[in-house]
């Protein structure tokens, strides 16, 4: 069968790759169109589009852009009819991807979801795009299948698809020997894979280095973001010698003593490595001041959103400043604090649920092709 993927940015490249290779064991013949990224390309799937070209990230951003978007939907559109695919299959990245969605089940496409967009935190109103035109929704938080019943939209609950990605990962014992650094303590700074948030939060992040010289920084550099990209925003500030390693992030937080991490789906993985960070946030003034009145919700990292409590600290726009992150530093490395937060994450994780979210999707989904094609 025919399998068209979608996802916007570099977590849904990592949970469509593992959901690629999942559905090539379920469906040996399976042929697979994709928007991703290397992840997604390298696991089997005919990339078509880069996610690189498309992460736009707040209101601001978006409408500066929305030429682009709009070009990018039509091609989408183009591309899918051309193929022909027996499914869609969509991974969060909800503006493109519920449009995508509508369009889709017009043309009489089954709709499946994998992760859902985040409906119980902002727009609920979306749910009627939803059960218009999604057949099957897979969601990976567990207080996502009480959101969905009260619109008596049945979903499914597989697990959360980090659980299996980090508890495969092997830590390389000569990181430090290979990386050249040193014995002293790594606190890794995770600065986002967009644009936007890397250029607003890594200068930030950099003014706590020179206050912490008994412990060594260390940025890890996006995947689809050249390293040129962030030594021009280290060049215009002073001289921290800090080190700058490419797609070595789960290395890195397999060996960092904390973190800072910008709110998304990294705060989530540090928190499965059992690092302590700081969860750091700044958008456009008023991309935020929008958010602000639109958005729902008592937390803005994973982490604190699922345990629903405040296990980490939050620095959220204006608060998100060298003297309050110096202030927050120095409290999060303190002995007690460490211990306090590695013992929340050890709650974290039960919460999480059971290993093998992408397995379980792709059987599902192939499954229901299939009951489909006897129809």
């Amino acid at each position: 069968m025919k399998y068209y993927i979608i996802a916007g940015e570099a977590s849904g490249d990592l949970h469509g790759s593992n959901l690629i290779k999942a559905i090539h064991v379920e469906d040996p013949e399976a042929r697979i169109h994709c928007w991703g990224g290397d992840l997604m390309a390298n696991a089997g799937g005919n990339l078509i589009k880069h996610y690189r070209d498309l992460a736009f990230m707040g209101f601001v951003e978006v409408l500066k852009n929305i030429r682009t978007i709009l070009a990018n939907m039509r091609f989408c559109k183009e591309d899918i009819l051309q193929f022909q695919p027996d499914a869609l299959v969509l991974i969060d990245y909800p503006g493109f991807n519920l449009r995508i969605a509508k369009w889709a089940a017009q043309q009489n496409i089954p709709v499946y979801y994998y992760i859902s967009p985040q409906l119980w935190a902002w727009h609920s109103s979306r749910i009627k795009v939803i059960r218009q035109s999604v057949r099957k929704m897979y969601v990976i938080l567990p207080f996502e299948q009480a959101f969905y019943q009260k619109y008596q939209y049945p979903v499914t609950w597989v697990g959360h698809p980090l659980l299996d990605v980090t508890d495969a990962y092997q830590p390389d014992p000569h990181f430090r020997e290979n990386n050249q650094l040193d014995q002293r303590p790594i606190i890794a700074l995770l600065p986002g894979s967009r644009k936007q948030e890397i250029q607003r939060l890594l200068d930030v992040m950099l003014s706590t280095v020179p206050h912490f010289p008994e412990y060594q920084f260390v940025i890890a550099g996006a995947p689809a973001m050249p390293d040129a990209f962030y030594r021009d925003i280290m060049a215009a500030l002073p001289d921290y010698s800090v080190r700058l390693l490419s797609n070595q992030t789960y290395a890195l937080l397999a060996q960092a003593s904390a973190a800072l991490v910008t709110s998304g789906t990294a705060t989530l993985e540090t928190a499965l490595f059992g690092v302590p960070q700081i969860v750091c946030y700044k958008g456009s003034n008023l991309s935020y001041q929008i958010a602000k009145r639109l958005v729902d919700i008592k937390y803005i990292s994973l982490v604190n959103l699922i345990a629903d409590a405040p296990i980490v600290t939050e620095l959220i726009q204006h608060d998100c400043n060298p003297t309050r992150l110096l202030s927050e530093m120095t409290q999060l490395l303190q002995p007690d604090n460490t211990l306090q937060i590695k013992n929340a994450y050890a709650e974290l994780r039960k919460i999480l649920g059971q290993n093998g979210a992408a397995p379980r999707t792709a059987q599902a989904i192939v499954s229901d092709l299939k009951a489909l094609a006897k129809k």
